[in-house]
């Protein structure tokens, strides 16, 4: 087994557990992005509801935030909980979700955009809280509001006044309702358009977490919300300091810094990470492949490969070729992920076009071509019908190579075969293994719910279901082919279903020779009959 860093092993023995725990639909570790936006849905429509009974003046705001924690506990306190509560577990997916990315490995190379737009992402929706801390207009919002002001003054660009605007006699309704307008309106407007730029190179983003997991979710909000109403502290009073703080480290966490640091050590210090962060993806460069190219001699345009790509890398576009298709496709190398799913998306994908040539398909990878596939394939199976004694079972296994390494899996009769994706698999592939001699075909790769490229897990299910082209056909003996999913730390659990699946093939082969056995028996009985009702026949007619 090759090194796992500790940090990726960590994490991978985490997400086990929430598989035992949730399964592997209803994992929060592989809903991270979902269940954010699911959160800010709450936030947008208990802080709608909130709005509503909100005092947007100095002197309202404390008042009415009371009367709906208090007088009205049991919808708009709640509502207010609520709201309080999925801004902290925002928070914590975006926060888990980029130490996810992290410790996988998939934050560098061609995921470099969605990491750099995912920093700044995450100060848009800090400062949102931020204000929304002011807007309560309590001892801890009038602490925020005074060191904000100080922050402000800290950068060069702005004239260092703002702090003026909190001594008694310079506050006023006029600045209040500003504030006001930029938590319920600008700031989320920004959000809005920030998430946009942070996916726009995603294809089929979800915006909705499982149903299961954001029922179990919101249930668990509602009663953190009745057990642990969020309150208030008591109301500002820009003449009196407060001697205890109730610090929402998730949002407010640099503030304390300034009691100790000056305005620009601190903006020195969150400038310097969030540079740090946007770094990272060359810290080192990540080496890619070479990225899918098209054949338009051998492309009809279905457009499959186009809808089937999880980075949008792929468009359609009017036939340039004369060709008598309507349309073809065109791959945008700066967008290419180089997983090759199209290559399991083509049709002209199957092995069994041009078995006595190379075959070229619509769309190909320059560095592993599907005709060197079907040769692999080929020289595998030549290879353990040689090296394995008749009665073993030959297997030819398709691995996906950025789930683990599996050429401990090889030998003498077991061949392997590496798939940048095992999306990337025609289905007609598998098919050709069975034609062409293997026993068996055992399919393994990153597990249900996290494909290292998004989707090529689910549509190789999908083809293999009937439910997505191109379809793996009936003709192909279900019973043949295993699917298996496992990461770096389940080697031996891989192993242990390979052994599972060898022992099916073997009672398999036991049945079928029983059956022919039987046949035989059968055919053996019959023939004495028959031979026997001749003979006294002959004897009649004597």
């Amino acid at each position: 087994m090759s090194f796992i860093n500790p940090v990726k092993r960590g994490y991978l023995a985490l997400e086990t557990w929430f598989n035992i725990s949730f399964g592997h639909q209803w994992n929060p570790l592989y809903n991270l992005g979902t269940l954010t936006f699911f959160f800010f849905w709450i936030i947008l429509i208990s802080g709608l509801y909130l709005f509503i009974f909100f005092d947007s003046t100095l002197m309202g705001a404390y008042s009415s935030v009371e009367y709906m924690t208090n007088e009205q506990w049991y919808a708009a306190g709640v509502m207010r909980s609520l709201h309080r509560y999925a801004s902290d577990a925002a928070i914590i997916t975006i926060l888990l979700h980029m130490f996810r990315e992290f410790a996988l490995d998939r934050y560098r190379g061609f995921r470099w955009f969605s990491w750099v737009t995912g920093v700044p992402t995450l100060w848009f929706v800090v400062t949102l809280g931020i204000t929304g801390y002011w807007l309560v207009w309590d001892e801890l919002a009038l602490y925020v509001a005074i060191l904000s002001s100080q922050l402000m003054d800290g950068l060069p660009l702005l004239p260092g006044t703002m702090s003026r605007n909190f001594l008694a006699e310079q506050i006023n309704d006029r600045f209040f309702t500003l504030m006001a307008f930029l938590h319920l309106l600008g700031q989320p407007v920004i959000l809005v358009f920030a998430l946009w730029f942070h996916v726009k190179r995603l294809s089929g983003v979800s915006i909705m977490a499982p149903r299961g997991l954001a029922i179990g979710t919101f249930v668990a909000l509602v009663i953190l919300s009745l057990i642990a109403p969020a309150v208030s502290h008591d109301p500002a009073d820009v003449t009196q300091t407060p001697a205890i703080l109730n610090i929402d480290w998730f949002y407010l966490n640099i503030y304390p810094l300034l009691d100790y640091w000056t305005a620009g050590q601190v903006w020195m210090l969150t400038i310097g990470i969030s540079v740090f962060l946007m770094l990272m993806p060359w810290l080192p460069k990540k080496k890619q492949d070479e990225v899918a190219r098209v054949f338009l001699d051998h492309c009809n345009g279905c457009e499959q490969c186009a809808k089937d790509c999880p980075f949008d890398a792929i468009t359609v576009q009017k036939r340039t070729d004369g060709a008598r298709w309507e349309n073809e496709v065109v791959v945008h190398d700066n967008l290419c992920a180089s997983c090759g799913i199209c290559v399991g998306s083509c049709p002209s994908s199957n092995p069994f076009r041009h078995s006595e040539q190379s075959l070229i398909t619509g769309i190909d990878m320059p560095n592993s071509p599907i005709n060197d596939v079907r040769d692999q394939v080929d020289a595998e199976i030549e290879r353990v019908n040689k090296s394995s004694s008749d009665s073993d079972n030959k297997i030819i296994v398709f691995g996906c190579d950025n789930a683990l390494d599996f050429k401990g899996l090889e030998s003498s009769n077991t061949g392997i075969i590496k798939y940048y994706c095992v999306g990337m698999i025609p289905p007609t592939m598998v098919e050709y293994a069975l034609k062409k001699g293997a026993d068996g075909v055992f399919i393994t790769g990153c597990r249900t719910g996290d494909c290292y490229f998004r989707h090529g897990n689910q549509w190789m299910d999908e083809r293999f279901d009937g439910d997505r082209k191109p379809i793996l056909r009936k003709r192909a003996e279900r019973a043949r082919i295993n699917v298996f999913r496992a990461v770096e730390t389940e080697c031996k659990e891989l192993k242990a279903e390979l052994d599972r699946f060898q022992q099916k093939l073997s009672s398999m082969q036991k049945e079928t020779e029983s059956v022919d056995s039987d046949l035989v028996e059968s055919d053996i009985v019959e023939s004495n009959i028959i031979e026997s009702d001749i003979v006294e026949n002959k004897n009649g007619e004597a």
